[in-house]
């Protein structure tokens, strides 16, 4: 027997078919409650989306230790080989609206939540070590001249290079985005990364700056130019369902867990600033350290309350794990939660998705928008007579030192601390026929740049990475605009 349809307050629906009105032809009656509670909900169904990252993908899973860490770090869930601990991570595309297509030219957001026994730890990184920018001030700038213009209504790849033009530390980021690997086949054939640094402390209090590498076990597969157009025209989500099926057969895609680990005393005198965005660390400096396997197995039941709902904030963080004096890092610490807040309101952390597993969340905070927290009865307030939760004196992780003044500071450099010895780096380790795309690539977007001043500089940045690699570009730009004026 089918469940009986009612009204959100639990009332039996008598007609699900035809709304009340006054006579067989009159007008429609406010009284007709069960007619306005579904209006009013469909007219509610949609939630700001989100700025960035607002097209994504999602599934659970669960991270399994394989390899002894525990002499890094005093995080519970990395403190024993064999330890599992479930997760939900979260894929997406940076600039693109919600309906967007999945095979474009775009960085791709990878969101790890793990629901540890200490409360929810979230590595918010990217598929690709670097970033455009070095500082959180340049953000709101750099996503308006990515997305779509104020005037025409659409991505302009004057806006877009402009920008770059006046960023040379993009230089590195652009490599990697206009690359090969620009384009990710699925999700389950990239790489992720935390791409920041952040702090890893054991139980004796010594500290390590840490990177995370997540190195897909699928193998990396991408899409050159054509296929992505060809598959973004064909199946705009083509990703989305390329992850939903393969879980769906069994096919659980899964990466292994590097780390590089810098000991904290390193980054001083350290040839270039490690806490730079815009860099990696080279491994042969801090090799790779196999720590664990993620593993995907359960597709959200609700892509709407899981996915969509998913709330991510690197400021979560667990005893052992902590942030770095990384710029771009602190400021995401504010501006990702209170992105959540907006987006979903004060009590979002309380969601599913988003909701601790362990234990559930002990704390003072109280009402609000959607407050799910049933229980008046405890105090909300602190200290307090009824045993109500209490601090541990016990930090997360460890004191950085300080130094100097309050103000607006540049980065101090270090000896080899330029914006584009590194692009040339990645340039050089190219193959003739990976270099040859990259040309093509970046020529058939700067080409379309109407200012001659804007094109030369960003010439310029390649050139300064590589004499071959502006060379190149130069030739290749200006043969696709002569043909344009032709």
């Amino acid at each position: 027997m089918p469940k009986t349809l009612s009204t959100e307050s639990g009332a039996p629906v008598a007609d699900n078919q035809n709304s009340a009105s006054a006579g067989e032809y009159g007008p429609l009656l406010v009284q007709d409650q069960h007619l306005l509670e579904k209006l009013a909900r469909f007219n509610r169904e949609r939630i700001p989306e989100r700025v960035v990252h607002a097209r994504g993908s999602g599934a659970y899973g669960y991270f399994e230790v394989t390899d002894e860490v525990s002499q890094y770090t005093r995080a519970a869930f990395l403190s024993r080989v064999g330890k599992r601990t479930e997760l939900f991570l979260r894929f997406s595309t940076v600039a693109g609206a919600l309906g967007a297509s999945d095979a474009v030219r775009d960085p791709r957001g990878f969101a790890v939540k793990f629901y540890t026994e200490q409360g929810n730890y979230d590595l918010v990184g990217n598929n690709t070590p670097v970033f455009f920018i070095k500082d959180p001030l340049k953000f709101p700038d750099f996503i308006h001249s990515q997305k779509r213009d104020p005037y025409t209504g659409i991505q302009e790849p004057d806006n877009v290079w402009d920008f770059w033009a006046h960023s040379p530390a993009s230089t590195h980021q652009i490599t990697w985005l206009f690359g090969d690997r620009g384009i990710p086949a699925s999700y389950r054939h990239m790489n992720g990364f935390g791409s920041h640094t952040y702090q890893w402390v054991n139980a004796e209090g010594r500290a390590h700056w840490v990177k995370y590498h997540f190195k897909t076990n699928q193998g990396v597969r991408s899409l050159d130019a054509e296929q992505a157009a060809q598959t973004a025209g064909g199946d705009a989500d083509s990703h989305q369902r390329d992850l939903h099926q393969a879980i769906e057969r069994g096919v659980f895609p899964s990466w292994t867990l590097y780390v590089q680990l810098m000991p904290v005393e390193d980054a001083a005198d350290y040839r270039f600033n490690p806490f730079d965005l815009t860099k990696v660390w080279p491994h042969a400096d801090y090799p790779l350290v196999k720590v664990g396997r993620l593993v995907l197995n359960r597709n959200p039941e609700n892509v709407f309350a899981e996915v969509e709902q998913a709330a991510f904030s690197p400021n979560n963080f667990v005893p052992g794990i902590g942030p770095s004096p990384d710029k771009m890092l602190q400021g995401r610490l504010f501006a990702y939660a209170d992105a959540q807040r907006y987006r979903l309101g004060v009590n979002h952390t309380q969601l599913p998705v988003n909701a601790p597993r362990a234990a559930e969340a002990a704390n003072y905070g109280q009402d609000g928008y959607a407050a799910l927290n049933p229980n008046g009865r405890n105090k909300n307030y602190e200290p307090n007579s009824y045993g109500g939760p209490a601090q541990t004196d016990e930090p997360l992780h460890a004191p950085q030192p300080l130094t100097g003044h309050t103000g607006t500071y540049t980065t101090p450099a270090h000896s080899k601390d330029d914006d584009f010895f590194q692009a040339g780096e990645l340039y050089r380790l190219m193959t003739e026929d990976e270099k040859s795309r990259l040309i093509a690539n970046l020529a058939g977007s700067l080409a379309q740049v109407g200012r001659d001043d804007v094109v030369e500089k960003n010439l310029a940045h390649f050139h300064a990475a590589d004499p071959d690699y502006g060379s190149r570009l130069a030739a290749a730009v200006a043969e696709l605009r002569s043909a344009q004026e032709d």
